[in-house]
């Protein structure tokens, strides 16, 4: 019988999920829980670059976990967990820091972002970011990874440490892929056209899981629009093609012919356009919304699946670990 792909993903538990997160990552775990070994975490870690207040950070934590449930992630398919509970991932993170180089974390483009326009409180954790992902894939030796189109250099980077280490010291470690069902990386676009939705930045231009049905019908109708098309089967602006991508994601394909046709034929009424869109939002996120309100009450549970998670987690980080400690010759009882 062959053997099981290993996939491992995480989010960062800071804010809420949003849609970015749910197209970009968790409606991918759904299918690959049933057809891959899977491993999926609350990334609690890498939430403390940016100074996670500690008195926010176990609500963050369990509304995370609950969001991963409500959304149809089942803890008897998939190993659910909290990055801190693995304490193998931070001595690989350690041991993987060796094989990293300044030079190279210096230039991923996130970690630039991030710095722009900063001078001071630029933090190590931020700097070796990517290699703290690396650990968390290379922990599991995962070959897949299903992640958004902004994190594949730090895929990239996780890539790299795998063949330094293989090359230094044996092979170990199979060099990760990211994976997308649909063969492209997903960046979920932002309602006001600037970028992708986040977690941190304009909140009125993003949906997020948590969002009430008011909120979201609000937020579409502030979504940045144009004049329309002045001449048949115009290319579309922008704003224009991040509304039609978004309604390509939570709308029926006939309902998307039917406003592609409107819109070649310059009969294209934005309002109903972003009605539709604001219907379709609702049906997707009310049930995981309700859903995820409800886990959040019963933390007892919450907990259980957590514990459970970590067991199933351990046993495939300490074998890991085991087996760099005992190549990199940290084997002082053999």
């Amino acid at each position: 019988m062959q053997q099981r792909e290993i996939v491992v993903s995480g989010i960062r538990s800071t804010g809420f999920l949003h849609l970015g997160n749910y197209f970009g990552a968790i409606r991918q775990y759904l299918h690959m829980q049933h057809t891959h070994v899977c491993y999926f975490f609350v990334a609690d870690y890498h939430s403390l670059t940016t100074h996670q207040d500690p008195t926010q950070l176990r609500a963050n934590v369990y509304r995370v976990l609950a969001e991963y449930l409500a959304c149809g992630l089942n803890p008897d398919k998939a190993a659910l967990y909290v990055q801190s509970d693995l304490p193998e991932t931070a001595e690989l993170y350690l041991l993987l820091n060796m094989l990293a180089y300044k030079g190279e974390l210096e230039k991923v483009p996130t970690f630039k972002e991030k710095i722009r326009g900063k001078h001071e409180g630029i933090n190590a954790g931020l700097l070796t970011y990517p290699v703290l992902m690396a650990a968390d894939i290379l922990i599991h030796r995962a070959t897949k990874v299903p992640v958004g189109k902004d994190q594949e250099p730090h895929l990239e980077m996780a890539r790299n440490l795998a063949s330094r280490f293989n090359q230094k010291f044996g092979f170990l470690f199979p060099e990760p892929v990211a994976f997308s069902e649909s063969g492209e990386l997903l960046k979920v676009p932002s309602l006001d056209g600037k970028g992708k939705m986040s977690k941190s930045e304009n909140e009125m231009a993003t949906i997020y899981l948590a969002d009430s049905d008011d909120l979201i019908r609000k937020k579409i109708a502030r979504a940045k629009t144009d004049a329309g098309p002045q001449a048949p089967n115009s290319p579309k602006s922008p704003e224009i093609e991040n509304l039609f991508l978004l309604l390509k994601l939570v709308s029926a394909p006939e309902t998307v012919a039917y406003f592609e046709q409107a819109y070649d034929n310059c009969t294209i009424r934005y309002g109903e356009l972003k009605q539709q869109l604001a219907d379709d939002m609702i049906n997707l996120v009310r049930p995981i919304r309700e859903r995820a309100a409800e886990l959040q009450k019963d933390i007892e549970t919450l907990k259980k699946i957590r514990k459970t998670g970590a067991e199933k987690a351990c046993a495939s980080a300490q074998q890991t670990l085991q087996l760099a400690r005992s190549m990199m010759g940290i084997r002082y009882d053999e």
